[in-house]
């Protein structure tokens, strides 16, 4: 056995994205990135990471007012009755189940 393999695989740690975007966008990033004090790196890297975490928080989080919450709750609670359309959907069997 040798001594490499007595050591625990090394697991990678950054992964790489490459881009191709326009000079202009390129000079609009470094100059942000600059204004920030960060690397150009860095400025993508965090801007895309908190742009990420916007938008699946949007897909997973809402604040409401207290009257709204209410009026949404009231809304869970008493769903309409399903139209036809729902009923008919729901009888059919499923594509994976065909």
């Amino acid at each position: 056995m040798s001594i490499t393999d007595e050591r625990p695989a090394k697991r990678r740690r950054n992964d790489t994205i490459n881009m191709r975007v326009p000079e202009r966008t390129r000079e609009l990033i470094d100059n942000a990135a600059a204004v920030s004090g960060k690397s150009r790196t860095e400025f993508v890297l965090e801007s895309a990471r908190q742009h990420a975490i916007d938008v699946l928080l949007d897909q997973r989080l809402f604040v409401l007012e207290p009257d709204q919450y209410d009026a949404f709750v009231k809304a869970l609670d008493n769903p309409p009755p399903p139209d036809a359309k729902q009923v008919a959907l729901m009888k059919r069997k499923p594509l994976w189940e065909r």
